[in-house]
């Protein structure tokens, strides 16, 4: 399964005219991959996710997700699409106060109908993919920046996603935590065969990933600039 977009354009008002976020787009990224994507703030990036992840509708154009063409999708049916198809990882973890690590998992669980306790097993599984299995009984002031960003990534794989779209992941971490959240975002993909998307600033370590592209002013470019 892939995440498409072909020749997608999406515009906002502005006054008395419309500005462009998105300048017929197109992206590719097959399952198993992960494409980062780089541009100044503002060139356009959190709208491809946006639109990615079926949160915003396009002007025009075709956003694919797992084989499911998203246009003329009801309300109802994108929701339904988001909650079993896309993980989304966002800048900040968002972490509930009052859940433990593994009740945090839990609820993605909950909220596709799930049983509670038929869910945990799958959610230590997946706290173990990221390293924090033995902090599963801990709330997220007792864990730092990195271990919270880590339960970010694992309660976005927990409904199993065919698409992963991941925003900044690494923006509130330092050179080494962040090296070794990508590190633990391609080894995922590639062992849960995700489509992935990751929006970034930080062009470290991008030798690594499976694709880059470079955004500016709403239009894609390949390759990124050095």
């Amino acid at each position: 399964m892939t995440l498409t977009l072909t020749d997608v354009t999406l515009t906002y008002p502005d006054g008395d005219t419309r500005l462009t976020a998105l300048d017929r787009v197109s992206l590719d990224v097959p399952a198993g991959t992960l494409t980062a994507v780089v541009g100044p703030s503002g060139s356009g990036k959190s709208s491809l996710l946006a639109v990615a992840a079926t949160l915003v509708t396009p002007d025009q154009g075709r956003v694919v997700v797992a084989g499911t063409e998203t246009a003329g999708l009801s309300r109802a049916d994108q929701a339904a699409l988001r909650r079993d198809r896309i993980g989304i990882v966002f800048q900040q973890p968002h972490l509930l106060p009052s859940l433990t690590a593994v009740e945090q998992l839990q609820v993605m669980a909950h909220l596709s109908h799930g049983s509670l306790r038929a869910s945990r097993g799958r959610a230590m599984d997946l706290l173990d993919a990221v390293g924090l299995a033995d902090r599963a009984s801990r709330r997220p002031h007792q864990m730092s920046g990195g271990q919270r960003q880590r339960i970010n990534i694992a309660r976005a794989l927990m409904n199993e996603p065919a698409v992963l779209l991941v925003d900044e992941p690494t923006s509130a971490l330092d050179h080494v935590r962040g090296a070794a959240v990508l590190d633990l975002l391609l080894g995922l993909t590639r062992e849960r065969s995700t489509a992935t998307v990751m929006v970034t600033h930080d062009r470290a370590h991008l030798e690594r990933v499976d694709g880059t592209v470079s955004m500016e002013d709403g239009r894609l470019s390949l390759p990124a600039p050095a």
